[in-house]
């Protein structure tokens, strides 16, 4: 399925037809890829509390994930440029489902770097799929709504982000794991199996997961899709020629932040509860799906307010507002941080689709390189949160690790200031 065979293109004559039923099984991906991504916040508190891990350990969970978009970012694009976007789609599905099959050996050799390994080989599948609905998303259709349809497909990122925390404190964190002194106070033979009973617990949502995948696998393998051309052109140039198209160098450096700061609010918001206003998992769970829940409704508020708003001052607006509330958590004491912690996905949840279209906005024949580069950039979520962990560890006080974030943020608003003097032409 080469972008030259004519049966798979799509030409300009009909660009405005057809477009239906691509989008909706586009958009489905969305939702699975957010799911799983916001299951990470509970599996890194369930298994912190199972294998006894400090903070920079469990951030091991966001390394794991977001170095395989570091490294599959790349081979992605080439396989997505030579086959085209369903190839490249049904490959991602398949890591996908694989990554999640590998949590029942990893949960019966009671090992974390299996469960490591594990998120690895998912998070493959995971790069793969990103790195062509992104794109497939902004140029499967009129190119002045291109911001408008990746913030759309992008809400029901936010609407798994809503409902995963839920799940996943319903079926992982059933019961509030046995603190550090109540181990201490167990035979070995009996804290090896309280560590099995524990880490069995996850193998159920994701056996679950995986079957589904596999049917969405075979649903896509079966249904024809259209693989959009851009111009009918391939680029020409190498990737380090491609970050200086246009914006797409700026684009990957403000992606690698925004996306570090975000897997670090995510990710930690269970243990920023416990560690800073000692709350139990049971109850912060729920401030975890109330995150998600604004987290989606940014992304369809944001959607709505781009018909009236150009995507580069709404950025700039939310990065002000988060750098404000990011100041008030490292600053603030008291359960209001939690709240401010909570309000932050709100404004978060435009900039990721926003500075993607943004990167990519002009890029031509270099869309798909750009593309993988921005995704790319995702290794921001590898990197950012251990560094921003160590920081607590080292000073004792989580309030203090926010100053990472608020770093990130500072830099997402100078890219949307990048835009204050011109015209986008994905208004």
């Amino acid at each position: 399925m080469n972008n030259t065979n004519s049966g798979n293109s799509v030409s300009s004559s009909s660009k405005k037809r057809n477009y239906g039923l691509p989008l909706i099984l586009i958009t489905s991906l969305f939702f699975f890829w957010g799911f799983i991504h916001n299951l990470d916040p509970i599996l890194i508190k369930h298994l912190r509390s199972a294998f006894q891990l400090n903070h920079f350990q469990a951030s091991l969970v966001d390394s794991a994930v977001f170095a395989a978009y570091f490294l599959l970012a790349i081979p992605a694009g080439m396989i997505i440029q030579k086959y085209g976007y369903k190839t490249g789609i049904l490959v991602g599905l398949f890591f996908f489902a694989a990554g999640c099959f590998l949590f029942v050996p990893a949960a019966n050799t009671v090992s974390y770097p299996f469960f490591l390994g594990a998120l690895f080989v998912l998070s493959c599948g995971l790069a793969i799929l990103e790195t062509a609905a992104n794109p497939y998303i902004t140029v499967l259709g009129p190119p002045e709504k291109a911001t408008q349809r990746l913030n759309f497909a992008q809400s029901f990122n936010g609407l798994a982000a809503s409902i995963a925390p839920i799940v996943g404190g319903i079926f992982i964190l059933s019961e509030e794991p046995k603190s550090q002194e109540e181990l201490a106070t167990l035979s070995q033979a009996a804290k090896l199996a309280y560590i099995q009973a524990e880490t069995s617990l996850v193998k159920g949502p994701y056996i679950i997961l995986g079957l589904i995948l596999l049917l969405v696998m075979f649903l896509f393998l079966f249904i024809k899709l259209p693989d959009v051309t851009e111009n009918d052109e391939k680029s020409t140039k190498n990737y380090f020629q491609v970050l200086g198209v246009k914006n797409v160098g700026w684009g990957v450096l403000a992606q690698f932040f925004y996306i570090g700061a975000q897997i670090y609010i995510f990710s930690f918001l269970l243990v920023f509860a416990e560690d800073a206003i000692d709350m139990k998992g049971q109850e912060a769970k729920y401030y975890a799906g109330v995150a998600g829940f604004l987290f989606m409704v940014g992304r369809f508020a944001g959607t709505f307010l781009m018909k009236y708003v150009s995507p580069q001052k709404l950025l700039r607006v939310y990065s002000v507002i988060s750098i404000a509330l990011t100041v008030w958590v490292i600053f603030g004491s008291g359960i209001s941080t939690l709240y401010a912690l909570v309000g932050l996905t709100f404004f978060m949840s435009i900039m990721f689709p926003t500075i993607f279209a943004l990167g990519i906005e002009g890029a031509g024949s270099d869309t798909k390189p750009a593309s993988s580069l921005l995704i790319m950039s995702i290794v921001g979520g590898a990197i950012i949160p251990p560094v921003a962990s160590k920081i607590t560890d080292i000073s004792g006080n989580i309030h203090f690790s926010y100053a990472v974030p608020l770093l990130c943020f500072v830099i997402v608003l100078m890219f949307s200031l990048r835009f204050r003097n011109k015209k986008s032409s994905i208004l």
